[in-house]
């Protein structure tokens, strides 16, 4: 299945390379869909384990563990998320849940035990802090790409591997804290390695690192990220281990009975 959906977004380029004296440049639009492909969308689905580690300016540590669960209606379009938090006590059985939408803003609830209540987040939250950690709402299921304008800075080596560097503006700078962000994109396997984000007076404030990828079922995928803010301090880790794709999630489970009771055959 997956071989199967690799070979249909390869096929065109293929057919390209085997055409004497051609070449392929790709665009920064381009760049951007395939990496989003590469990344958000592995498989027809997907599920993990998380550990995430946050640690505050003065070096305080918390920690959070929790099971996400994917499932992709389509390639590059709607998708759902469900994230589960197993520890610590005070965030035990807490949920988080996405539908990603194409076009409109996305639907998003919070499940909070300790008070029963579900709370759906609007769309101009989606870029406060999940979880208290460094990472967003919208960190955890992706940015849509044609929310941003994308433009090719440059190629580069990162670490030794060859990388697009892409410079990617907001189209609505409104509803967003950042003026711009920069990706690094490897040329290989379409991974992102880096981002930085510079805030409204264009001074970096936020730097997302990938450390460790690991090919997962004929997968390259990623294993460890690191989010660090270089305004206030601080930094948020976070692990992915027991990562499976293709498992056979059905849609039903994104469902929102499913916050109060959570989908025992994949959260244990």
């Amino acid at each position: 299945m997956v071989t199967i959906r690799i070979f249909r977004y390869a096929l065109p380029l293929l057919i390209l390379l085997l055409i004497p004296g051609t070449t392929v440049a790709l665009t920064a639009d381009e760049i951007i869909k395939k990496a989003s492909l590469v990344y958000n969308y592995a498989g027809d689905d997907g599920v993990a384990r998380l550990k995430m580690r946050i640690k505050d300016r003065r070096g305080r540590e918390r920690y959070r563990e929790m099971t996400m669960l994917r499932k992709d209606i389509e390639d590059g379009g709607r998708q759902y998320y469900y994230v589960y938090f197993h520890r610590p006590a005070d965030v035990e059985k807490m949920v988080f849940m996405v539908w990603k939408n194409i076009g409109k803003d996305d639907d998003r609830w919070l499940y909070i035990p300790a008070i029963d209540l579900v709370r759906r987040i609007a769309a101009r939250d989606k870029r406060s802090s999940f979880a208290g950690s460094h990472f967003t709402y919208e960190d955890v299921s992706g940015r849509n790409p044609e929310d941003d304008e994308h433009t090719i800075m440059k190629d580069e080596l990162l670490d030794g591997r060859p990388v697009y560097i892409i410079k990617n503006v907001p189209k609505d700078k409104d509803i967003v804290e950042f003026s711009y962000y920069v990706t690094w994109i490897d040329k290989g396997d379409f991974l992102p390695r880096k981002a930085e984000y510079f805030d409204k007076a264009r001074r970096l404030y936020k730097v997302f690192t990938v450390e460790k990828i690991e090919t997962i079922q004929g997968i390259p995928t990623v294993v460890k990220i690191r989010a660090e803010d270089k305004g206030r301090g601080g930094e948020t880790v976070v692990e992915f281990e027991d990562i499976r794709y293709d498992v056979g999630i059905k849609k039903s489970v994104f469902h929102e009975r499913y916050l109060r009771r959570p989908p025992r055959q994949w959260i244990r």
